[in-house]
């Protein structure tokens, strides 16, 4: 069955308090079980102003980020007017949607409002425009990202992941020391511990790896490994 987010908005204190948005909701549910749609999840945009664009919307910033990780490309209104007032703003927000492949339902007149705006050549222009540009944006943050995650790579050998063993402990630390020690340590002509019989007497001594289990060869090669200094 086809999935879709519900989007509510009301611009008053009055409309939160009163039926606005059961309102909404009783149309889009009416919509969505005429047509086997399952809403995965309703956002409610508080006391909103109609003319204020996606950046000064709090639950339709969230709503994106959630369609972005979770795949659901339909959103359902229960008319234009409660996604935006102003022509222009309204105008603005479809074609951000349009442009991030997002489909936007008029629930009362069960019209497909992205697929008719795209029958526009002009807004299929400024759709496809919009789109590149969103691109762009993307391209150059996951390129700003890169560049700083390779200075701390640099500076600090690492940048993200789950801290090694001994790096913010003086206790492991100190198995680090005694695990090289048993490396290197000879009694006569034998030679140091192997790494199973050095996971062996760690185990022996009751010292825990980082997550309370047991050790195992791989993990006191990776200690000991060049890369760690």
């Amino acid at each position: 069955m086809p999935k879709a987010y519900a989007y509510l908005r009301v611009s008053s204190q009055g409309q939160i308090e009163g039926q606005g948005f059961d309102r909404q909701l009783k149309s889009i549910n009416y919509y969505a079980d005429k047509h086997g749609v399952v809403l995965v999840q309703v956002f409610r945009e508080e006391g909103i102003s109609g003319t204020k664009d996606e950046e000064q919307r709090p639950a339709f910033k969230e709503m994106i980020t959630e369609i972005q990780k979770n795949g659901v490309r339909t959103v359902l209104v229960e008319s234009l007017d409660r996604l935006a007032r102003e022509y222009r703003i309204q105008e603005q927000l479809l074609i951000y949607l349009a442009s991030n492949d997002i489909e936007l339902i008029n629930a009362n007149t069960e019209e497909n409002v992205t697929q008719a705006i795209q029958g526009d050549p002009m807004k299929k222009a400024m759709i496809q425009i919009q789109g590149i540009f969103s691109e762009l944006d993307k391209s150059l943050l996951i390129r700003k990202l890169r560049k700083a995650r390779q200075r701390v790579r640099e500076d600090r050998g690492k940048c993200e992941g789950a801290k090694r063993y001994g790096e913010d402990s003086e206790q492991e630390q100190a198995v680090i020391r005694k695990i090289r020690a048993y490396r290197r340590n000879k009694r006569g002509n034998r030679k140091g511990l192997t790494y199973q019989e050095i996971a062996n007497r760690l185990n022996e001594e009751g010292i825990p790896t980082k997550r309370g289990k047991q050790w195992s060869p791989m993990q006191i090669y990776r200690i000991l490994s060049p890369r760690r200094r």
